[in-house]
């Protein structure tokens, strides 16, 4: 078994697919528009559908945006470095929510940023496999 994907509703699929292609680094991988079902999918991620574990965008197209809830916790990015990587994401206009810093009661570096819907992306310092 592996895992596939993780889906997210969003209210504007161009300016999600931005944030995470531009701000993220990530590749869009393929879009499809659904036009019987009033929607579209976009699929995003650091490697093919076939050895990576990817984004699903979900656009329904009269749905503007979607209350996130209490439910719902973040998404983990591992990178090199975690200051340097909110540096970087800051300067392509990204929101960081949590500055780097140790994470509470622990010692492991992390940083939170926040994607134009509101959903959390964890910056976790990870030297096995990084990507941004």
């Amino acid at each position: 078994m592996r895992l596939l994907h993780t889906m997210l509703r969003v209210g504007n699929l161009d300016r999600s697919i931005e944030f995470y292609r531009d701000v993220l680094g990530m590749t869009l991988l393929r879009r499809q528009d659904y036009p019987e079902g009033r929607f579209t999918l976009a699929f995003i991620g650091y490697g093919e559908e076939a050895n990576h574990t990817v984004i699903e965008l979900t656009h329904n197209w009269d749905t503007p945006s979607y209350d996130l809830g209490n439910g719902y916790g973040h998404i983990a990015i591992g990178v090199n470095d975690v200051y340097a990587a909110c540096e970087k994401i800051r300067a392509a206009g990204g929101k960081i929510v949590r500055e780097p810093g140790p994470m509470k009661h622990g010692t492991t570096i992390l940083a939170f940023v926040e994607d134009p819907d509101g959903y959390r992306i964890e910056l976790l310092s990870d030297h096995n496999h990084v990507f941004i």
